[in-house]
């Protein structure tokens, strides 16, 4: 049965055309994942469906009778005073009141004044409906998704002194917990950490009604979507698997439609061929047939739809820089420690990160893995214990919100601010990076997440950076950027230092895992796969 549908949608802002004439189907019970550069309208079509936009033109249809459950990806405040628990068993309005009733039907029963046969008929029938509205099992599925999603420190707060990353971890699990027939989730991994990652995923596999989804976090979809769609230029072409399969049938199309054009462009070039030797032999022969077989194939030519030529190769981001050697050791911590008031972080913990090797630090929200950096970089000085950088490391730093020295400058001017050139050196640089035209005249304080962390390399690289370190890199870029940035320092040739969340970022990039667990850092030789691997045969769970 048809879930969703969506029958040539146009959706326009302004002068920008998001969506022509897309259609796409979601069955019931699938797990559907919007896929697609930013700016595309992959949360459009989310609201959209959730009512909160209209279309220009076409038809959206749902299933009638069916219930929504909507995550936004900018969570919305609530009325002042508000605390988690009470946003979480918002769509328990009538178990609740049941319950209450029941509570004091149940003191009513112990009075000795009662007419306990009365009391126990009404309480014989408001048990029946508590049941009836899923009381009990209310009860127990808020429970485990509390659990889940690890919020039980947090059921007392105010819902709105909450950081926006805890909000949306409310949010997501206010949309699970009604438990509607279509859920439609917008970024929903974004701010968990692998160990939520894991258990949400396992949620969603045993979920009983249709989920549609868009995430920029691929191992996230390859282990949850069974439909993935790709929208690309206004239109959704959709296909019956995961996103590495979907990326597998572009790609095998891609080459199909390669070999469609190379065939065209030999049936072409004979054409051409044949039309000048015609030409010739009639020039030759004073024979008008030849002419005349000749304009024949032309006019063939003409009406012949010409096939554009695939785009086989992605672009890529130069990254490749011939900065100093470091020597075998770049980095050491000794008896390192770590503590924010009472809390105690690190405690006596060492680490080593060597010449060429790609580290990403892994861990718990709150484990103190940005602290960490911070006291490399020079920025926290309350830790106690030994730091070591090799005297030869050029560092560079991109952090997770990246900001310039003037956000009122242009792409152009930010990057001659920290690198001294001429403007047509400074243009032929920033092209490479993806910074073309009128782009470079853009202002930095309105470039999108990607932007900022290509611009942000590209002056870096300038530098010579033979030790680079990033927090949480993919934050908030689409999965193209994402790529471009794996392969990018799959080729960097300085060491590599970073946190990361992202499981397929880091399995394409990380050659070791370090983990800060329990006060302590310990450290897995290989990518996420590897250490996912030893945790599975502990009998443990990713950090």
């Amino acid at each position: 049965m048809i879930e969703i549908g969506m029958n040539h949608i146009v959706k326009n802002f302004g002068f920008k055309k998001i969506l022509d004439k897309a259609c796409l189907e979601v069955m019931t019970g699938e797990r559907a994942a919007i896929v697609g550069r930013n700016g595309t309208g992959k949360s459009t079509i989310l609201k959209l469906i959730s009512g909160e936009e209209s279309p220009d033109s076409g038809e959206i249809s749902i299933r009638r009778g069916a219930t929504l459950g909507v995550l936004e990806q900018i969570p919305r405040l609530r009325e002042p005073g508000k605390t988690v628990e009470e946003v979480l068993l918002e769509p328990f309005a009538d178990v609740l009141a049941a319950e209450r009733e029941l509570r004091a039907l149940e003191a009513e029963m112990a009075s000795p004044a009662a007419d306990f046969d009365t009391v126990m008929e009404r309480y014989s029938v408001l048990q029946e409906r508590y049941t009836a509205l899923g009381g009990y099992e209310q009860e127990e599925r808020t429970a485990k998704v509390v659990q889940g999603f690890r919020l039980a420190g947090l059921l007392d707060r105010e819902y709105n002194v909450l950081s926006g990353g805890q909000k949306t971890v409310v949010n997501l699990a206010a949309a699970v917990l009604r438990q509607p027939d279509i859920l439609l989730l917008d970024e929903p991994t974004n701010h968990l950490d692998v160990k939520t990652l894991e258990w949400f995923e396992g949620f969603l596999a045993k979920y009983r009604g249709t989920v549609l989804l868009v995430s920029h976090d691929r191992y996230f979809l390859d282990r949850v979507a069974n439909r993935t769609i790709v929208l690309e230029a206004g239109q959704c072409v959709s296909y019956p698997g995961n996103y590495t399969f979907s990326m597998q049938e572009q790609e095998r199309l891609m080459l199909q439609e390669f070999e469609q054009y190379k065939t065209q462009q030999k049936k072409i070039a004979a054409m051409k061929a044949a039309i000048k030797r015609f030409r010739e032999w009639g020039a030759q022969a004073d024979n008008p047939k030849f002419f005349r077989k000749a304009k024949e194939l032309e006019k063939r030519l003409e009406k012949l739809e010409i096939l554009e030529r695939p785009q086989l190769e992605k672009p890529k981001v130069p990254i490749k820089f011939s900065g100093a050697r470091t020597g075998a050791e770049v980095l050491r911590l000794r008896d390192f420690s770590l503590a924010f008031g009472e809390t105690v972080l690190l405690e006596h913990a060492g680490l080593l990160v060597r010449e060429k090797e790609k580290v990403c630090l892994m861990g718990d929200n709150g484990t103190g893995k940005t602290s960490l950096i911070k006291a490399v970089l020079g920025e926290l000085a309350d830790y106690s214990g030994e730091i070591v950088l090799n005297p030869s490391v050029q560092l560079g730093y991109i952090p997770q919100e990246i900001r310039f020295p003037v956000e009122k400058d242009s792409v152009l001017e930010a990057f001659r601010r920290e690198h001294v050139c001429s403007e047509g050196e400074a243009r032929n640089l920033l092209a490479k990076y993806f910074f073309l035209g009128a782009n470079v005249f853009k202002r930095v304080s309105s470039l999108s997440g990607g932007e900022k962390v290509l611009l942000k390399l590209c002056i870096l690289l300038q530098n010579q950076v033979n030790f680079l370190i990033l927090d949480e890199p993919t934050n908030h870029i689409d999965i193209e950027t994402r790529e471009m940035l794996e392969d990018a320092l799959l080729e960097y040739s300085g060491t590599l230092l970073f946190i990361s969340h992202d499981r397929y970022f880091i399995e394409k990039t990380a050659s070791r895992i370090t983990t800060l667990r329990e006060r302590r850092i310990d450290s897995f030789d290989g990518g996420y796969a590897a250490y996912r691997a030893y945790l599975t045969k502990k009998g443990g769970t990713a950090d």
